[in-house]
Parts: C-alpha cells; structure tokens; sequence
C-alpha cells in the first residue's frame, strides 16, 4: 500500500482498539472532540520515545482545546504499558497488533533496509474533527518537533 494522504473532509477509519490499561477506545465514541491518531513503528526505540514524549509535553495544550491524543503501534497492551511507565508518558498507546487500524490510515507498508523488504509503520499522523472526519494527514513525518506542528496545525483550524 503507498501511503497516498487521507483527503480532507472525508470520514476518518472507523476502530476500536484496546489502550495502555486494556479498556477500549473507539473513533466513534469521541464525536465532538477533536482527535489526534498518531502512528509509530515501536514502543522504546528513540525516535518514537521522543515523539511520545513531545505528545506527552503538550498534551495540556492539546486539551484545553478539546482534544485527545493517541498514538497507535502493533505494540501489545503490556509493552504500551511498559513503555508509558518507562518513559513517564501522559499519552494514550492503543494497540493494532493485526495492523488492521495501521492500514486503513495508510501507515502500515513496504518497507526496506538493507535490500530486505518487510511490511512496517511510516511514521505518521491523522488530525481528526468533531465530526470525525479527517481535517489534515501527515503521511510521512520526522519525530522530533511533529507535535508542536500538529498543534499549530490545530491551532490554525479552530
């Protein structure tokens, strides 16, 4: 699958997918608040530990504007759990272990290192409306100040 970015005005993938503490969340039941679905390849490895973190930080400000954030790996419950703990992460982790959620938002694909190909996340990130439709995608992004953009970004849009 290419990670072709999620067009504006259309309706965000529907999920449900079970958090840190193993309650579920489902886009559906978050209708009115806006929604922050940021997708990332593995739980303590640096570049995702610096995004959660970055999340983690601005997370006050994401709130005062009524919205959530979540970041979403095929990491398990208890690796999330973990990681959080770790980490001292504010965020919520949701798991997609079958990748299914990952896919639907274009960040599960072909990925490459060393001429072995793989399927894997891309980082990226989804900026859902109260209407739970799709207001921006990020189809590729660089871990370190993502957050700060995905704020402004909905700073911009309110």
């Amino acid at each position: 699958m290419t990670n072709t970015p999620l067009a504006p005005g259309t309706p965000a993938p529907e999920f449900t997918l079970a958090n840190e503490h193993g309650t579920t969340t489902s886009l559906k039941d978050l209708r009115g608040k806006w929604v922050v679905l940021y997708m990332y390849p593995k739980d303590n490895t640096s570049g995702c530990t610096l995004e959660a973190q970055e999340f983690s930080q601005l997370l006050p400000r994401f709130a005062e504007r009524n919205c959530l954030v979540f970041g979403i790996s095929p990491d398990s419950v208890s690796s999330h759990c973990r990681f959080i703990e770790k980490q001292g992460l504010s965020v919520s982790l949701l798991s997609d272990p079958d990748s299914t959620v990952l896919t639907a938002y274009g960040a599960w694909q072909t990925k490459s290192m060393y001429g072995r190909q793989y399927m894997g996340v891309v980082r990226s990130t989804v900026l859902v409306d109260p209407d739970g439709k799709v207001a921006f995608h990020w189809p590729n992004v660089k871990a370190r100040g993502h957050a700060q953009a995905v704020l402004d970004k909905l700073l911009s849009l309110m």
